[in-house]
């Protein structure tokens, strides 16, 4: 979810370096400078989780998936937290766009840790359960677009909407966390639970038996 709002967002992003430069150049009677935004933010999206895919093909032998899902979950939201937090503050284009490609490539860094992790997580349960991941999966794309467009509808200005927008998947990734810590004491307790009824049958079976 995370990274869908971060590329759902290109407009916001593209719009405030357009501002920026408007009014930076506005003072100075030079041109507006292009960016590039959205061929730099493919570029140092896609090439961390390539990278950071196939080292994930030696990270599982010394770090355990448990450290590396939960670290990643926290390091997103701490990036997110940050892009929410720069709504409000005014900087200057270069350092803007600086910052962003910098939060670009680290999501990506840990979102491809995350992804791997999650992969293997899944791999623990049921078959079901891992249609069920790719589903959600696709489910998230959809909510970041709906999101996106509320948040553009709203009667809010740009810079409510933006923060608003961008605390909506901090709260998930928060959320995601403190489920997943919980996780393995609720499959704990599902395996003690089932332990105690096959007790309970095995128990009856013997007192049928006598």
């Amino acid at each position: 979810m995370p990274w869908n709002f971060f590329i759902t967002a290109s407009q916001y992003f593209n719009g405030r370096l357009m501002v920026a430069n408007a009014t930076s150049n506005a003072t100075s009677g030079g041109a507006t400078k292009d960016y590039n935004y959205d061929s730099w933010m493919a570029l140092l999206s896609q090439l961390p989780l390539l990278l950071f895919t196939l080292l994930n093909s030696f990270l599982y032998q010394w770090v355990k998936e448990r450290i590396r899902v939960a670290f990643s979950l926290i390091f997103i939201f701490l990036l997110f937290s940050l892009t929410a937090a720069l709504v409000e503050v005014n900087m200057q284009p270069d350092t803007f766009f600086s910052v962003t490609m910098a939060t670009v490539w680290f999501i990506n860094m840990f979102g491809a840790v995350l992804q791997s992790g999650l992969f293997g997580v899944v791999g623990l349960f049921p078959p079901r359960y891992s249609t069920l991941f790719m589903s959600g999966q696709g489910l998230a794309g959809i909510f970041a677009a709906i999101a996106m467009l509320c948040s553009i509808l709203s009667n809010a200005d740009r810079n409510s909407a933006a923060l608003g927008y961008f605390i909506t998947p901090c709260v998930a990734t928060l959320g995601t966390l403190l489920c997943y810590l919980l996780l393995p004491h609720l499959v704990r307790t599902r395996h003690t639970h089932l332990s105690k009824q096959q007790e309970v049958i095995r128990v009856n079976l013997m007192y049928n038996l006598i």
